[in-house]
């Protein structure tokens, strides 16, 4: 069993209706994309188990939903306006554009990646008595790799912070960090881009009817703290959750879904006492991981992130990168941001966001800690770990292979087939379809009755779907089917009334949420 290579996966993401590229028929549209039919389930099931995870789970935190468009002043307060850049870099031979950053971090893989090769030669030389983490600790040549890697990263870090683009400028020459594309070391110098999208609003032109699409949603969580927790009588602490679509102007946007310039965020702000931000920002990185976890994500394939470089709004900051088929990427962002979005709006409109506490009889601005995942790379992150080839036994007994999707039941696009064993047996069609239209009331289903059965099976197989169900002869006259495992291919004959029962406790959502308690 292995899973499949990027290529392949986003092959079968379209071929089998999951992602579809934006506006194919002219020739597609870069960085955009449609989720499919059984994209769009499986898409909905993430946001859904991720909102009934935060809301349901916690009495403590509520939802939302902000509009997209928001006052320009937002966007000023935030620091949107002025500092929301990527430092832009161009091959003057290529003509290729780049992020700054991007580059050094791949010429930090390359060598991490170097010092990865020397730990697997050691590890087959020295067999089962190989210590990993002594090796990296004191072999000279893994250390001096990891050395050179630390230290570009660390200097990127110091230059973003500073907002220097002539240290980076610099960093990128010294590393002599080449064009992917040509192999020409000939660099424009580095320089800031604002990566908001911005349109008019109503029919009014110029700067005064300017207006931006939102960047991300946590802007309207904040502005909206006082209405939410007037309206719903939260004591400290408190969350609001929202999921929603935000925009940015990528430079570079690629692989795939990864990144996008129109993508849906999930993200929650935990509104706390300042002081106490800290053992926060811990528990809801032990919590987030679990969520994860949960799903049957590899533990090996989750790990955490601290940044060495703070945004300015935060005091802490980690993310929980996930191994995609390119590497280790962020997968969602946990972070400390102190009062800093609280204030900035208090201060820029003039209207008081604080919170009166009744213990200590004060008013304050309270501090926030924030978790931010992207729905679409969460979409990946699952298609990626559940996309597998295996070898299996056919009907005839004869070892074959099976292209399957192994996505968590909870998850999966339709929870069951109805097969009938034969197509052109009228019988078997209408029992079949008595099956699926009591299946049907409980669960997503599809009915299917084209091609062989062992071709139906590897079709549902391909989609994810977690159970099918047979009818056959004998159904007609015991009134029981074949209900078969995609994952086990386990085969178990019972009655028509007890398989709702059966699948429901493999496939609710429930059966996820109670492993969160």
């Amino acid at each position: 069993m292995a899973n499949l290579d990027f290529k392949t996966l986003v092959s079968h993401c379209k071929e089998y209706g999951f992602v579809y590229q934006s506006s194919e028929i002219y020739d597609g549209l870069s960085a955009a994309y449609d989720y499919g039919p059984y994209g769009v389930e499986l898409k909905n099931n993430i946001k859904r188990y991720w909102w009934e995870a935060m809301t349901r789970l916690n009495s403590n935190i509520v939802g939302l939903d902000a509009s997209i468009f928001m006052d320009p002043q937002v966007w000023k307060a935030s620091g949107h306006v002025d500092a929301f850049n990527d430092p832009l870099i161009d091959n003057k031979q290529s003509k290729k554009r780049y992020r700054a950053d991007q580059l050094i971090e791949g010429y930090a893989e390359k060598v991490l990646a170097k010092a990865d090769k020397e730990v697997k030669k050691a590890a087959k030389r020295f067999g089962e008595s190989f210590d990993e983490a002594q090796y990296r600790a004191t072999n000279g040549r893994v250390m001096g790799y990891q050395e050179k890697a630390d230290s570009a990263l660390k200097r990127m870090g110091e230059a973003l912070t500073s907002g220097d683009m002539q240290a980076l400028y610099d960093l990128i020459v010294e590393l002599e960090i080449a064009c992917p594309d040509s192999g020409s070391r000939e660099w424009t110098e580095v320089r800031q881009f604002n990566l908001m999208f911005s349109t008019q609003l109503g029919a009014v032109a110029g700067d005064a009817g300017k207006i931006y699409l939102r960047p991300e949603t946590a802007q309207g969580i904040f502005v909206n703290f006082s209405n939410v927790q007037k309206s719903t009588r939260q004591k400290l602490p408190f969350g609001i959750a929202q999921i929603g679509k935000a925009f940015r102007n990528e430079i570079v946007a690629r692989q795939f879904i990864f990144r996008m310039r129109e993508f849906e965020q999930m993200e929650m702000q935990f509104f706390v006492k300042p002081g106490t931000e800290i053992d926060w920002y811990e528990k809801w990185k032990e919590a987030r991981m679990k969520w994860h976890l949960t799903l049957g994500h590899p533990a090996e394939k989750l790990k955490f992130h601290d940044h060495d470089a703070l945004a300015h709004y935060a005091n802490a900051a980690a993310d929980i990168e996930f191994e995609f088929p390119f590497g280790f990427r962020e997968l969602e962002g946990i972070h400390s941001r102190t009062d800093f979005d609280l204030t900035a709006h208090q201060e820029l409109s003039g209207k008081k966001l604080q919170y009166f506490d009744p213990e200590t009889n004060e008013s304050y601005v309270p501090y926030v800690v924030e978790t931010s995942i992207g729905c679409d790379r969460m979409f990946l992150a699952v298609m990626a770990n559940a996309l597998q080839e295996e070898t299996v036994p056919d009907a005839d007994g004869k070892d074959s292979s099976r292209t399957v999707l192994k996505i968590p039941a909870p998850l999966a696009p339709v929870k069951v087939a109805v097969l009938p064993l034969l197509k052109n047996r009228e019988e078997l069609t209408n029992k079949a379809k008595e099956v699926f239209d009591k299946l049907k009331l409980h669960f997503p289903c599809q009915y299917d009755e084209k091609d062989a059965i062992g071709r139906r099976y590897r079709r549902q197989d391909a989609i994810g779907t977690p159970y099918c169900v047979t009818v056959d002869f004998e159904s007609l006259e015991d009134d029981a089917v074949t209900v078969r495992d995609r994952d086990t291919l386990e085969q178990i004959r019972m009655p028509i009334t007890e398989v709702a029962m059966h699948v429901k406790g493999k496939v609710s959502l429930e059966s996820l949420l109670e492993k969160l308690l």
